[in-house]
């Protein structure tokens, strides 16, 4: 479960980095060629030298000041800030499990940046609660780590570290935040290896949703990150649309009593008079349906004449309808209190991408890469538990 998901962020990074990258290779007086880096040197803060605290939850900026790598010609460099509780950046969780460190969501540009303390607050906070069993560290003094990590065009061989940098008195606390990312983890999914990422319903901030597969007695647990740490406890309001029977397991997480898909929505709403993060965990039946050019030109929302079979194994397939006329594909689950468009997808690689932008026609208007044509008599076939899918 706790395998790193790679983050819609960072892919986003990469293309945005590409057409720099190709600037930076055309041809000159020669063209450059690119080394590896040796050294990436993060300088020591000012405010890490003193004998003063610093409060990550004031929300103040912290500067960070590095020297630019060497890659044999000015390379335009992308650069991450990594943070831990534990100077090797690997710390042993009192479960046996490791919490290494968390690499913040912003990124930089320029070897002198201002890193958003709330945003570094929260991962030093979410650390802390992996490695101490959900202790709140609100109010506690502890050492903070810190290095850099930069890239050209984030390939796994092409990144550098910094050195550790260390703030020995840092004070954090606790503030309930909306996630702006949900993964949901069990034995039932894919092969208890790793959590499944789910999806932002579109238009909303709170809620998350995903088809999942339970096998009978099946614990599951739920977080927004990988290590999927919450459970039964952290539920305020369980709705058990999908008969699913759900209770506490005993490992804290919740139980499933019945075997079978359910499309699961979990609500996080961050209760900011109380400081703390509610939550919502409802099942609905699994029902996933195309519509549009390909059903011969129905926009019904959920027409039985076009939903997809249901497999009766995790791995097993969705098979949609044979395809009425050639088209665009336009798929969705179908989650009650929204309309069909709110919760469709489409195959980015072959693999599942929940629709977050805004689309009028066609997925073609933000780039032809998201929109799948399709011929009359095709199907679709959707492997829910690996999120894959196709067209043939």
């Amino acid at each position: 479960m706790k395998n790193i998901i790679k983050s819609i962020a960072l892919s986003m990074l990469a293309v945005a980095a590409i057409p720099m990258m190709t600037a930076c290779s055309e041809d000159r007086d020669s063209n450059p060629t690119l080394k590896d880096a040796t050294e990436l040197h993060l300088n020591t803060p000012a405010i890490a030298l003193g004998e003063s605290t610093y409060d990550l939850a004031k929300g103040a900026t912290l500067n960070l000041t590095c020297s630019q790598p060497d890659y044999g010609y000015t390379a335009p460099v992308v650069y991450q800030v990594q943070v831990s509780i534990d100077p090797n950046f690997k710390q042993t969780t009192e479960s046996g499990g490791d919490v290494k460190f968390s690499t913040l969501k912003s990124s930089y540009t320029s070897a002198n940046m201002n890193v958003d303390g709330t945003e570094l607050n929260n991962a030093v906070v979410k650390l802390y609660q992996n490695a101490h069993n959900g202790e709140d560290p609100t109010g506690i003094n502890i050492p903070v780590y810190i290095r850099l990590r930069a890239h050209v065009d984030f390939t796994d061989n092409t990144y550098i570290n910094s050195n550790v940098i260390e703030l020995p008195r840092t004070q954090v606390s606790y503030v309930a935040t909306t996630p702006t990312e949900m993964y949901i983890a069990s034995a039932s999914i894919h092969h208890g290896n790793e959590a499944k990422q789910m999806g932002l319903i579109y238009g909303e901030t709170e809620y998350f949703y995903c088809m999942m597969y339970a096998d009978a007695n099946t614990s599951v647990h739920f977080g927004d990150d990988n290590t999927t740490a919450n459970g039964y406890i952290n539920v305020t309001n369980l709705q058990d649309n999908g008969n699913a029977g759900l209770s506490e397991a005993a490992d804290g997480g919740i139980q499933f009593a019945n075997k079978g898909w359910y499309i699961i929505v979990i609500q996080a709403h961050a209760d900011k008079a109380n400081n703390k993060l509610v939550y919502t965990f409802r099942t609905e039946a699994p029902k996933a349906y195309v519509i549009g050019a390909v059903a011969g030109g129905d926009w019904t929302d959920s027409n039985a004449s076009w939903q997809l079979t249901v497999p009766e194994t995790a791995d097993g397939e969705w098979v949609s309808p044979a395809f009425a006329a050639a088209g665009e594909l336009r798929a969705y689950m179908k989650v009650p209190g929204w309309d069909w468009w709110h919760t469709e997808f489409t195959f980015v690689k072959g693999k599942i991408y929940y629709r977050d932008f805004n689309l009028i026609d066609s997925w073609g208007e933000k780039a032809d890469s998201y929109k799948v044509s399709c011929s009359a008599g095709q199907k679709l076939y959707i492997n829910f538990d690996t999120d894959a899918g196709e067209v043939k």
